[in-house]
């Protein structure tokens, strides 16, 4: 299988610190600096958030604004709004509240913390009734 966006290295540690190794023994393992594999680490992570922002984006193309959860806010209450403001479309979403909050949650762990949504949020939702973020 292809890396994509990331290198055999970035891989390899990946695959590491999966199995749950520390920086430490994967640094033994593979004859490197702790600080080393966590420089790959990192930029493994970051190439990974690129990717997934990427794909966000060409996806949302298809898709039309549907609201913006502001930074400030409180998730419990922002969630539910993407669900009211999709009814006003007459889209079916493909999801509930719970799998909204945990996807919004997955794909912005940087942007939430807790119940709070640190930035803005735009949400996207295409025909087929899937939502974007971007």
């Amino acid at each position: 299988m292809r890396g994509g966006l990331l290198t055999d290295r970035q891989i390899e540690v990946l695959r590491y610190r999966k199995k749950g190794l520390t920086q430490q023994q994967i640094a033994d393992i593979i004859h490197t600096s702790k600080s080393n594999v966590s420089s790959i680490e990192k930029n493994a992570r970051e190439n990974i958030q690129i990717a997934k922002e990427t794909m966000s984006l060409f996806y949302a193309l298809d898709a039309s604004h549907l609201c913006t959860l502001e930074g400030g806010s409180d998730l419990f209450d922002s969630a539910p709004l993407i669900i009211q403001e999709a009814g006003k479309t007459g889209i079916s979403l493909n999801t509930d509240l719970i799998d909204l909050i945990n996807r919004l949650r997955a794909e912005y762990p940087d942007g939430i913390h807790g119940r709070l949504i640190r930035e803005d949020i735009e949400v996207f939702l295409r025909n087929d009734g899937k939502l974007y973020f971007g």
